[in-house]
């Protein structure tokens, strides 16, 4: 059992990013990790192979970290195998030379989840282990410090479906140094920049208004709208996928950015996220009142919050774009 410091996060990348770094040396603020990962974003996602539609507010899973690591000069070693038994032998061979270990996953099979639900794209760092249990650290809302049976684990690393990976483990090691407030400065221009011109059109604010205008077909097709909606409400607000949370760790990011750089650009967006944090939480607050009471006047209301927050948002990261 490595002997290691947790970080304490809301949100799973950033958290087990942050307990990697601690062993390093390196200690920054969520906020911090998640804006140099230049996390900010938004994804709706519904294939007919999925129960329901997922609505994310960040960017795609790994790319938060490999961002993290350009603009800090980490060095990443990355694995992935499709054999369960190869994939414990490459961790626990990092875990026996003192190195913690970062782990994608499907929270549905760890035990110590509060609302066990099928994502493949969650992470978690593992620190140790015995004959039976792996000892983890994941966000403080599911315990910070927690431990899974090896056999679930292995469940959770070897499960398939959307945003899965082969069992993907990595470690993170410090590199050359670097300059904090350039670093800043580039990452929060790249995801204006990402944000502003997105691939497609499910992803970034032409997403929310996609999202926007997918939520009366949805409730009016769903099987089981209070699961449906109450579910996407709880997933948003408290799991950590979307809705304020990273709105409110992008505020605080910015709001640490102006103490290194000095630009009005910074203390605007900073408050135009303040109150797009609010709207988020108040859209995921429609939704459960929607699936509680089954009633599509909240959904429309929601739906046209979304379409106001999608202009928010666009507009603060041109402010940002400018940088």
């Amino acid at each position: 059992m490595l002997a290691i410091k947790p970080f304490i996060g809301q949100h799973c990348e950033t958290t087990t990013n942050g307990t990697l770094l601690y062993q390093q040396g390196i200690e920054l603020s969520e906020p911090l990790l998640f804006g140099l990962g230049e996390g900010l974003g938004f994804i709706f996602w519904h294939m007919k192979s999925m129960p329901m539609p997922f609505i994310g507010g960040r960017i795609k899973p790994d790319q938060l970290t490999d961002n993290l690591v350009r603009h800090l000069n980490l060095t990443i070693e990355r694995q992935e195998t499709s054999s369960p038994n190869k994939a414990w032998a490459i961790v626990k061979g990092w875990l026996d030379q003192g190195q913690a270990v970062g782990l994608k996953l499907d929270c549905f099979y760890l035990e110590y989840f509060s609302n066990p639900i099928h994502f493949a794209g969650h992470y978690a760092a593992i620190y140790g282990y015995d004959q039976h249990n792996a000892y983890l650290v994941d966000t403080q809302q599911q315990g910070s410090e927690v431990q899974t049976s090896l056999a679930s684990l292995a469940q959770a690393r070897n499960a398939k479906g959307s945003m899965a990976s082969k069992n993907l483990a990595y470690t993170l090691k410090r590199g050359a140094e670097y300059d904090l407030a350039q670093a800043v400065r580039q990452a929060i221009r790249n995801n204006a920049q990402a944000y502003l011109n997105p691939p497609i059109t499910n992803v970034s604010y032409k997403g929310i208004h996609k999202a926007s205008a997918a939520l009366q077909p949805w409730f009016e097709a769903s099987a089981d709208v209070e699961y449906d909606f109450c579910t996407t409400a709880m997933l948003m607000e408290r799991a950590g996928t979307g809705g304020s949370l990273f709105r409110k760790l992008y505020r605080d990011f910015l709001a640490e950015a102006a103490t290194m750089i000095d630009a009005e650009q910074l203390r605007q967006a900073e408050s135009s996220f303040a109150t797009i944090a609010a709207n988020w939480t108040e859209v995921a607050a429609l939704l459960d009142q929607a699936g509680k009471q089954r009633d599509l006047k909240p959904i429309q209301a929601a739906s046209t919050l979304m379409n106001q927050i999608a202009e928010q948002e666009y507009q603060a990261m041109q402010q940002l774009a400018s940088l």
